[in-house]
């Protein structure tokens, strides 16, 4: 699984590895220790608001790690959907719609996965390569019922990260682990053109396995309260 990622870049940073070209919301904080239900920025490709006609624009967009989909009652599901198998995304209820309508990708310098020890204690690892990474991700917009059509706060923005069996090293500290698109890949899979879900099935399988390193660190990223870049570094 993922549950805890890092991402110390600016915006200036993401918006030049991902060619963005909107900012949508303030410039969030860098993170060393980004956890489910916290906003995070992410980055997708939609059509302007009433121009139809007009190409895709790929944003760079503020949304809460946890996905809503747009039939819930309450937006408390999104704390149980912080990652999507993607063996499942396009079948299950809660991923489908987005996996073909609403894909996107969270950049993140690496993430961090926990280890069981023979004597029942856990020794976290922080996973990473050699520069930016882009995890799939999926996202969806979720309407507040009490809130009216021309408020702010109407829309909820959720996104979801999704994983795949971890293999090599990965596999031996977690059996999951996140998908990384590969940077020739990010334009297919943002494109909201590609809906159909059996090309969104061919796109997913033919994602490589990410190949990362694990890096053994301190015991402080545990508690979500932790935040700065010593989190990374290595120990003993």
């Amino acid at each position: 699984m993922c549950g805890r990622y890092a991402n110390a870049r600016r915006d200036a940073d993401l918006i030049d590895a991902f060619d963005v070209d909107d900012v949508v919301g303030e410039e969030l904080p860098p993170s060393w220790n980004i956890a489910p239900t916290q906003d995070v920025r992410t980055v997708l490709e939609r059509t302007p608001r009433g121009a139809p006609e007009a190409p895709p624009a790929r944003q760079l967009r503020t949304v809460r790690w946890g996905l809503v989909p747009s039939w819930s009652k309450d937006p408390s599901s999104g704390a149980r959907l912080i990652n999507a198998r993607s063996e499942s995304v396009t079948e299950k209820p809660s991923f489908k719609k987005a996996a073909s309508r609403r894909r996107c990708v969270v950049a993140a310098d690496g993430y961090f996965e926990w280890e069981k020890l023979p004597d029942g204690g856990k020794q976290p690892y922080f996973l990473h390569g050699d520069g930016l990474l882009a995890f799939a991700g999926l996202y969806e917009l979720w309407p507040d019922p009490e809130l009216p059509d021309d408020h702010p706060d109407k829309w909820l923005w959720t996104m979801t990260i999704m994983t795949t069996t971890a293999t090599d090293t990965l596999g031996e500290i977690h059996d999951r682990c996140p998908v990384v698109v590969p940077a020739d890949m990010v334009p297919d899979w943002l494109d909201p053109s590609v809906t159909h879900l059996g090309d969104v099935r061919s796109m997913i399988d033919a994602m490589p396995s990410p190949q990362l390193d694990p890096r053994p660190v301190g015991r402080a990223v545990g508690n979500v309260n932790n935040d700065g870049p010593e989190l990374v570094k290595p120990v003993e």
